[in-house]
């Protein structure tokens, strides 16, 4: 264990439970927000609460925004079914999110907790408002790594989902002058959930083991129906890793800007490749077999 101090920002989402069992097992969880993404606000933090509970995990769960700053709230419930969590029946959580709205938590947090890294996995609408109504957050931070963006998309051609959903929000972070790790498609990609790993996984016998299981056998078989390809990536918890084992990745340093204004761009993450250098560390290639073993642990120690 690393031990660095990690907020999770999140919309579970089948590859969000793995993110927080990462964060637990790796790093010192000091508390979880969930925005609407995946599904709407409601299940993502139904969804975080439920996988606490199930895995052990005793951190606050802080319900942040219900949509995005500007715009049709967009979700990704064609994959992740409509409540989020589709392959597994979601058991009723027996607390319910702590009080107070997420950026007041993560301003909190950012503040009294030295080294703190937020690692963000959903929209970025929570991170943003945050950002806003604090912007000395931006250097109180030890960083913000960020599950988005690359240099191709899945919600359109150009945009990856988490920045598409709202892109005026992931501007306002990729602007503060925060550190920022970005962990893209082209990085996820590399990590993907297949038949082995999921047999692992359901081989435990445990309880948190067979919830897993029965999210990622739904989430591979879906995405095959969607895609065509056998590419179940793992994409949240590589934001994690990024973190408490960045010696996995290779990372360059770019500037990278956000589209809000084009036809068919809009979401897009505009990384300059001209040069090496530039405020945002670039996550490009990972060691995926040790990351996907990582991963593994954290589900089997859960």
């Amino acid at each position: 264990m690393t031990g660095e101090p990690v907020l999770v920002d999140c919309d579970p989402g089948h590859d969000d439970v793995m993110a927080i069992l990462a964060a637990a097992r790796f790093a010192r969880l000091v508390g979880i927000t969930t925005v609407a993404g995946n599904a709407a606000l409601e299940h993502s933090t139904r969804n975080a609460l439920v996988t606490c509970e199930l895995a052990g995990i005793d951190v606050a769960v802080h319900s942040g925004a219900a949509g995005p700053r500007s715009g049709p709230t967009r979700d990704a419930t064609h994959v992740h079914g409509s409540a989020g969590l589709e392959g597994v029946e979601i058991p009723t959580p027996r607390r319910a999110a702590t009080g107070g709205r997420a950026s007041e938590f993560i301003i909190e947090c950012a503040r009294g907790i030295p080294g703190l890294w937020i690692v963000a996995v959903g929209p970025l609408t929570n991170i943003a408002l945050a950002l806003e109504r604090a912007p000395d957050l931006a250097r109180a931070v030890a960083g913000i790594s960020i599950m988005g963006g690359g240099t191709f998309g899945n919600a359109t051609a150009a945009a990856e989902f988490n920045i598409w959903a709202d892109p005026e929000a992931a501007d306002v972070v990729f602007a503060s002058g925060a550190r920022i790790r970005m962990c893209g498609l082209d990085l996820t990609h590399q990590i993907c959930a297949d038949d082995r790993f999921i047999a692992r996984v359901e081989s435990l016998g445990t309880e948190i083991g067979d919830f897993v299981g029965g999210l990622l056998r739904y989430y591979a078989q879906r995405i095959v129906e969607l895609t065509g390809e056998d590419l179940a990536a793992l994409h949240d918890p590589c934001a994690v890793l990024a973190v408490t084992h960045p010696g996995l990745f290779d990372f360059a340093n770019h500037r990278v800007r956000i589209e809000l204004d084009g036809t068919h761009t809009r979401g897009m993450t505009v990384i300059d490749r001209r040069v090496a250098r530039g405020p945002v560390e670039v996550a490009w290639a990972v060691d995926a077999e040790r990351a996907l073993e990582l991963i593994g642990q954290a589900v089997s120690s859960a």
